[in-house]
């Protein structure tokens, strides 16, 4: 299935700032999700964050909170965050069935609201890049069997422009222009 930005909404779960410094790959799953966030919201798409136990993990890294200031925070206690009352009423009345999810720990915390999402009949996509745990290995088996589970792993470049479905539009020459240039010094390769 192809995401469509009338449809999606990005769930970054737990990217606290107590937490992160323990998790291999956290700054960049920070980074990743800030600048998919800031896509969204250029393209009025909701993005919302969650909390696990933020007396003792810390609130969300203050980045993302600065960098996405349209977001919807929510507390939880469940893992899954989708077991949250609350959580799930909202994601009803919100309209949007695909799901692009991320954060940490991926293994806990993101894989149990994805499995739940699924077993409520979402579509959940893994954003890969932006979903880490205190060990790399965790975060790749959380992916895996997400993926058996049936979400799709995209990467954010996949969503953007997934989202944009085209370039020739105001749309697309604003959120280019803004976000979609290269975030880091990897290397182009062509094959």
């Amino acid at each position: 299935m192809r995401l469509k930005s009338e449809t999606s909404l990005l769930l970054i779960v737990d990217l606290q700032a107590g937490l992160l410094p323990v998790i291999e790959g956290g700054s960049r799953a920070v980074e990743e999700a800030i600048w998919l966030g800031r896509v969204a919201e250029a393209l009025a798409i909701p993005v919302w964050l969650t909390e696990q136990y933020p007396e003792g993990l810390g609130g969300s890294e203050p980045r993302l909170l600065e960098a996405l200031p349209s977001h919807r925070l929510w507390r939880k206690v469940h893992f899954n965050a989708h077991a949250e009352p609350d959580f799930a009423d909202a994601l009803v009345g919100s309209g949007k069935r695909q799901i692009v999810l991320c954060g940490s720990e991926a293994h806990i915390c993101v894989m149990q609201t994805g499995l739940g999402l699924l077993e409520a009949g979402y579509e959940v996509y893994w954003l890969s890049e932006a979903s880490a745990s205190r060990r790399a290995e965790e975060a790749r088996f959380a992916r895996e069997r997400m993926v058996r589970a049936g979400a799709t792993a995209v990467t954010a470049d996949m969503v953007a422009y997934e989202w944009l479905e085209r370039c020739d539009d105001e749309r697309f020459r604003q959120v280019h222009k803004r976000f979609l240039k290269p975030r880091s010094a990897r290397p182009v390769r062509f094959f």
